[in-house]
């Protein structure tokens, strides 16, 4: 199946979100980001694993990315921001991240482990969703679409070509894997 036939089937695009989400989850739980105590131990700055995988997922995916539009199978699609909404963003996430303690992709991986206790999160989630969802005309209206900034990708905003970007920011994240080697962490 081409990339043109699944941007055109709809059911198609739900098939393959299905089984990439379904992938995403094993991998978050072989790399043990579904596990409480390990997300916890990240926050206190005793177990660095989700950073590790965080940083090798950030890698892989933006090789992958910008290999794709390279060679002209993706496009990009940038929408521009706020500072308003990403601030409103921030402070549910934090406060959900604060009392469930997993993020949303954690939280639905950790469903699929059986814990009882981000399944709870998750209804969270959805019910936050929804809450969010109808207040959104009034957020929109008054804080979302406060402090817009443009929806330029990092390369457009330094004015070079994105594999200059790839190729600092992947050796950053190897030196960062290289000193937490050294370090222990």
């Amino acid at each position: 199946m081409s990339l043109e036939t699944i941007r055109k089937n709809r059911t198609a695009q739900a098939a393959l979100g299905l089984l990439t989400g379904i992938a995403f989850g094993f991998l978050l739980q072989k790399g043990g980001v579904t596990n409480y105590d390990v997300i916890i131990g990240q926050l206190l700055l005793t177990d660095f694993t989700v950073v590790k995988v965080m940083l090798a997922a950030v890698l892989v995916g933006m090789i992958g990315v910008y290999a794709m539009k390279s060679a002209g199978i993706a496009r990009l699609h940038c929408r521009s921001g706020s500072i308003g909404s990403t601030v409103v963003g921030g402070l549910i996430f934090g406060a959900g991240f604060a009392l469930l303690g997993y993020c949303p992709g954690t939280a639905a991986g950790a469903v699929g482990t059986g814990a009882l206790d981000a399944l709870f999160g998750v209804i969270g989630i959805a019910i936050g969703a929804g809450i969010f969802a109808r207040l959104y005309p009034i957020l929109a209206s008054t804080i979302l679409n406060r402090g817009a900034f443009p929806a330029d990708t990092v390369p457009e905003l330094l004015g070079v070509r994105p594999v200059v970007v790839v190729a600092g920011v992947a050796v950053m994240i190897i030196g960062v894997f290289w000193v937490m080697q050294v370090y222990g962490l």
